[in-house]
């Protein structure tokens, strides 16, 4: 009788998840401490139904703070769909915000995420983060427009009245050719509006418009940059649905250096989930 009253108690317990919420300039984000190793987050279902908008918490993605030798801590990202994902620029600026909170770092760290380590700064507050992005050497051209990695495969391509562009049907049309759907590619619109840029995204493993993307915002900045035919230290002021961004780099005409993605990352809320209701 004992091993039967102990045993429920202990599964409702263990079913429980501690989560926190995150946004970046719009783009939002589940959030779980793990560094405990309590989740077993190999679970595309599992994090299909919480990021879920209507049936679950609702997010652009969800992510997991690991421990990880050598590092403060590891980021491990999971798009929409539950599939784990290339790097997500604001992700990572609101991870480091949650670390900071856990105070798990103080005011700078380097951390590990799946395209390598990153070096960041946070505000005393905690929801300003400057992330330093992988250097890039590469961009391509598909006609008139831009290709290449920010951490994550985007494609560049500059146009005017964005808002009135149909996002959803334009972005599909080019993540799903014939040159990029076996892959897919990250599809980001840019309008030159004097003193800053405009940019709509829309994101594979979302599949659909999102109101910020991190390394998205960061492939738009360099390609203006060579666009433009500008070079030295560059500093790019990007107006997004979700709110504004910089970018600030070093271009030599070749290769793109110190790069960082600047902006907020702000806590909306915490609480907890039943995992036995998605199935877990």
């Amino acid at each position: 009788m004992q091993a039967t009253t102990i045993l429920p108690n202990f599964a409702l317990q263990y079913m429980k998840l501690k989560f926190y919420k995150y946004q970046g300039a719009g783009n939002d984000f589940i959030i779980v401490d793990n560094r405990e190793n309590e989740v077993d987050h190999r679970n595309p279902a599992l994090i299909e139904g919480i990021c879920n908008r209507r049936f679950g918490v609702g997010g652009d993605g969800m992510m997991f703070l690991q421990q990880k030798d050598g590092y403060d801590f590891e980021m491990v990202y999971y798009n929409s769909d539950g599939q784990p994902s290339s790097m997500c620029g604001n992700g990572g600026r609101c991870i480091v915000a949650f670390a900071k909170y856990l105070k798990v770092i103080d005011s700078e760290t380097d951390f590990l995420a799946v395209d390598g380590p990153h070096y960041a700064k946070v505000s005393d507050s905690g929801d300003w983060v400057s992330l330093q992005m992988i250097n890039v050497d590469v961009i391509k051209k598909d006609g008139e427009d831009y290709v290449l990695n920010t951490g994550s495969p985007h494609y560049v391509r500059l146009v005017d009245d964005l808002q009135n562009v149909d996002m959803y049907e334009e972005g599909r049309k080019v993540r799903y050719n014939d040159t990029y759907k076996a892959q897919g590619i990250n599809v980001n619109f840019v309008e030159d509006e004097g003193d800053h840029l405009f940019v709509r995204t829309y994101e594979r493993g979302v599949e659909d418009e999102t109101y910020a993307c991190g390394t998205g915002v960061t492939a738009v900045a360099l390609a203006m940059a060579k666009y433009q035919n500008r070079t030295g230290e560059i500093s790019t002021p990007v107006k997004v649905l979700g709110g504004n961004l910089n970018i600030r780099f070093k271009y030599d005409g070749e290769k793109y250096e110190d790069i960082f993605l600047e902006g907020p990352a702000k806590k909306v809320f915490e609480g907890e989930l039943d995992l036995a209701d998605f199935g877990y």
